[in-house]
């Protein structure tokens, strides 16, 4: 085998990786140690070259402005106006419009207006009569000596009771309404 810039000629049992050092002569390790250094040397300046010109282009780069978050806000911005111009992107917004427009599409936002105004309006007429209970009972005397709510009343005479009416009645408006 014979590598350029060698003087030498050798044969390799080792395929791919040259002879192996027993049968190397010591002029030949020699000239291969000198290539080595050689070639290490040169790894180093290009190094040294390479990390010079990262340097001047990150300096450029902040002159003109460009940190590294505004080049990777372009590459995304780039990416994303790549995307909505490609053909799967365009077909799936094709389709999400269709359907966007649909009559069964329509009809579901309509169905879902109305049961928001619905509940929304049972919702307001709970709190109204809520309010006007508690301002009822804030304006009866305390009962003395206070008691608590499980000896007050029994289930029975809570169904009888005129809070307990006025609440069902309005349950009752709302699920007529539907």
């Amino acid at each position: 085998m014979s590598r350029p810039g060698f003087g030498g000629t050798f044969s390799s049992n080792m395929p791919g990786n040259g002879c192996s050092p027993a049968e190397l002569s010591d002029e030949d390790r020699d000239n291969l140690r000198f290539e080595l250094a050689k070639m290490e040397e040169e790894i180093q300046t290009l190094r040294q070259v390479l990390l010079t010109k990262d340097r001047s282009a990150a300096d450029i780069r902040r002159q003109l402005g460009m940190g590294p978050l505004s080049s990777l806000k372009e590459n995304l911005s780039k990416g994303w106006q790549e995307v909505q111009i490609s053909s799967p992107y365009l077909t799936a917004s094709a389709v999400l419009d269709d359907i966007n427009n649909s009559n069964v599409c329509m009809r579901t936002k309509e169905g879902l207006v109305h049961a928001g105004h619905v509940t929304s309006s049972a919702l307001s007429n709970v709190g109204v009569v809520i309010t006007r209970r508690l301002a009822e009972m804030r304006a009866l005397p305390l009962p003395s000596p206070p008691r608590t709510l499980s000896h007050t009343m029994s289930v029975p005479s809570m169904r009888h009771s005129s809070t307990f009416k006025s609440f069902e009645e309005m349950v009752g408006s709302v699920k007529r309404r539907r």
